[in-house]
């Protein structure tokens, strides 16, 4: 078998750089948007700090764990990862809206026909989105560690932010495939409700699930997984007895992260795959 010649890799190589400096732009494109639209910026972050403050306050006194530790467990500790989850799921509706946007003013279509990859576009949405969504997610988590009396080592910070970045990328490749296919933002924000949130509701992030039919709903659930990882991140050091609590009807850790890392690259995989072939609205 021949060799590839020096040209040909020359100019694989130039048209990979050139895909990540496109990519690049794109994210940083994304990046512009979002911080230049501040009732966005306000919407994605409050509103979720507004469900964790009115169901701690409301919940709280009639919330309860099984097991001897309940009293030692609010239902804002129980309720914080699962915000936090909820920040990414917001983040990611918002920020794959830009899709439909792009469309519409035909942004979208000088993209699809400049001489470059189609990954780079995939890959600078993906990347743009993930960040957004971080940036929602890291004020509330330094907020929740200092008013919800949860405390973690520095490594266990790290982790979270790690899983909240893996977590985030996830979230915002199904909100690209799903917005992909969409010609409207009212049509997107239906699916996205009607698909996401149950999902989140679902996970164990709202109230445990344990037992009955909601139990299969769990196990299938791709958010159970990464809620898991999360709540196991945060009471780490914890007594046996609270943990077991916090992760009651939860998947095992290794389990989880093997479930969210499959996902998540199945989820880039089909914004990809989706991306390759002709989007809505497109032109033939």
């Amino acid at each position: 078998m021949g060799t590839a010649s020096p040209s040909t890799r020359l100019s694989c190589a130039t048209h990979c750089g050139r895909g990540i400096q496109a990519a690049a732009a794109l994210a940083w494109r994304e990046w512009i948007r979002f911080v230049r639209q501040r009732n966005r910026v306000i919407g994605a972050a409050v509103q979720p700090v507004v469900f964790w403050l009115l169901f701690g306050a409301g919940l709280g006194p009639s919330f309860s764990l099984p097991g001897e530790a309940t009293a030692d467990v609010s239902y804002f500790q129980y309720f914080f990862p699962g915000t936090l989850l909820l920040i990414l799921l917001f983040a990611a509706i918002f920020t794959t809206i830009s899709i439909i946007e792009d469309r519409r003013e035909g942004f979208l279509q000088s993209v699809l026909v400049a001489p470059l990859p189609r990954w780079s576009m995939v890959a600078g949405k993906l990347l743009g989105g993930t960040m957004i969504a971080l940036v929602h997610a890291i004020p509330f988590l330094v907020l929740g560690l200092v008013t919800s009396g949860i405390f973690i080592s520095v490594f266990q910070l790290f982790a979270v932010l790690l899983w909240l970045g893996l977590v985030g990328l996830q979230m915002v490749a199904l909100g690209f495939s799903l917005a992909w296919r969409m010609s409207s933002v009212q049509g997107f924000h239906a699916i996205m409700n009607l698909l996401l949130m149950p999902m989140w509701l679902l996970s164990g992030a709202f109230f445990p699930v344990t037992t009955g039919p909601l139990r299969f709903v769990a196990i299938i659930n791709p958010l159970s997984y990464s809620l898991s990882v999360l709540r196991r991140l945060f009471y780490l050091d914890a007594t046996p007895a609270i943990r077991d609590m916090m992760i009651a009807g939860l998947p095992t850790m290794t389990l989880s992260i093997c479930v969210t890392l499959i996902v998540t690259f199945l989820a880039c995989v089909m914004a990809w795959i989706l991306a390759k072939g002709r989007s809505t609205g497109e032109q033939p």
